[in-house]
């Protein structure tokens, strides 16, 4: 017989699903990381600009309303006289009103330090030499970001807290030479952390559909595993059939070829062992002898009987009958054996009639071949169970017995042909049990409790045609 492959776990499938997985995520952090940065360089983009408007602004009025009037009144800036400085401070606040300025700071290019601010106590204060600073005393007008923090996991996704500033530097030029260099400063930490909850949102909802994704995506793998793996199953089960099927065919031409043989030289040994055990002159060991051939005889003939009915395909003969007579005379031709073991017998079926279809003479042998085994299976004084459930268009019957029961390695094993724990069993009458009740649709299963006892359960079709 040919070896049947071992079903194993697909597993490529579900290898399939988390490579997705694991790619869909990889490929939607950089692309939500874009989206996000893009929003957050649209902000920045948008305060740069208005910081610029702002700052050109400050710086045409101060042109105008200050440095031009004071020039022309005083001819020197001198931000210590008084009413210079109050006028200086009128003008950036005009300026800067309602317009979310910050800090106002103005640096006096030859000495770097701050000579006017909108927060008084950082006047006289020398100043950092940045590179926006550095570039206004160039002429040229710089802004940057100032957010005092290092992006999230370096993929220019900002972090929530800290201060988040757009400082501008922005030359105060007149007719020949910078008079001075302005610093504005413009707090947007509250839109910027709007920002960056937003790109954490993105980032989750991202997250989120990819974890629905992979749950989905295993729901179906794990079906479509159950569905392969179930075929796998089957198509074992085909191997098995088809293996067994070429077992029983050269089993079925070998045992059709010597049956004949064996069953004749079988007759006619037991009916001269039956005539000499009839003998007048025959004696007690002449008849005990003559006796055990008859029986070993029969034996063997009922094991050839076996061996063809297992081999040879059935033919049923379908009539319509009651189910409870076949159990009757069953029981009723098995009562000498029965009352031998003094063994009891519970049959529910005696309540009514049990109509159903199937070939009779073959159910006969089933029920015979149950309650027999349940007979040798029983000890002495124990109790046979028979019960008959009628179902949904079937019949349940369960035929149980309170012996010793079957091992767990055993009832895997029990319904293999020339499988047996008896000690003359040939292993083939629970096999062909189950063949024949395939034969006409139904189901054969065995429950068994060791030390408690066995019980076969068959459910057969009402009606086959």
């Amino acid at each position: 017989m040919k070896n049947t492959p071992e079903i194993k776990p697909f597993r490529l499938a579900k290898y399939f699903a988390v490579a997705s997985f694991i790619v869909f995520l990889l490929s939607s952090i950089p692309f939500a990381a874009f989206i996000s940065k893009k929003a957050n360089d649209d902000l920045v983009l948008n305060y740069k600009n208005y910081a610029q408007e702002v700052s050109e602004n400050i710086n045409h009025q101060l042109l105008i309303n200050f440095y031009i009037p004071v020039w022309n009144e005083y001819r020197v800036i001198r931000l210590s006289i008084k009413p210079q400085m109050e006028l200086l401070d009128e003008v950036v606040k005009k300026a800067t009103k309602s317009l979310n300025v910050d800090l106002v700071n103005i640096y006096s290019p030859e000495e770097g330090i701050i000579v006017y601010s909108t927060d008084p106590s950082l006047i006289r204060e020398q100043t950092e030499k940045t590179e926006g600073y550095l570039k206004a005393l160039k002429g040229e007008i710089s802004i940057q970001l100032v957010t005092g923090e290092n992006s999230l996991w370096g993929m220019g996704i900002g972090v929530i807290g800290g201060q988040k500033n757009v400082k501008t530097y922005i030359p105060l030029i007149g007719e020949e030479m910078i008079l001075g260099i302005i610093e504005l400063v413009i707090d947007m930490t509250h839109q910027y952390n709007s920002i960056i909850k937003r790109q954490y949102t993105t980032f989750g909802v991202f997250i989120i559909i990819m974890v629905i994704i992979f749950i989905t995506m295993l729901l179906i793998v794990r079906k479509a595993e159950k569905i392969i793996e179930h075929r796998a199953v089957e198509q074992q089960k085909l191997v098995e059939q088809l293996n067994l099927a070429e077992r029983l065919s050269a089993l079925g031409e070998m045992v059709a070829g010597v049956s004949h043989e064996i069953k004749n030289p079988l007759g006619i040994i037991q009916s001269t062992s039956e005539l000499l055990n009839n003998m007048p002159d025959a004696g007690e060991t002449h008849k005990r002898l003559s006796g055990v051939i008859t029986e070993e005889s029969m034996r063997l003939n009922r094991i050839v009987t076996e061996f063809l009915d297992f081999a040879r395909p059935h033919e049923l003969n379908i009539i319509e009958f009651d189910l409870k007579e076949v159990i009757d005379k069953n029981l009723e031709f098995l009562m000498p054996e029965l009352k031998k073991k003094d063994i009891s017998v519970v049959n529910n079926s005696d309540m009514r009639s049990y109509m159903i279809e199937g070939d009779q003479d073959l159910l006969h042998r089933v029920m015979m071949n149950l309650i027999i085994n349940a007979i040798q299976a029983t000890p002495r004084a124990g109790r046979i169970d028979i019960n008959i459930t009628d179902e949904k268009g079937l019949y349940k019957l369960e035929i149980r017995d309170t012996g010793n029961g079957i091992s767990e390695d055993n009832m895997k094993k029990i319904f293999n042909p020339f499988f047996t724990t008896k000690e003359k069993g040939s292993g083939l009458g629970l096999p062909i049990v189950r063949k024949i009740i395939k034969g006409h649709g139904g189901t054969t299963d065995l429950e068994s409790t060791e030390g408690k006892g066995s019980g076969v359960i068959i459910c057969l079709a009402k009606r086959l045609r």
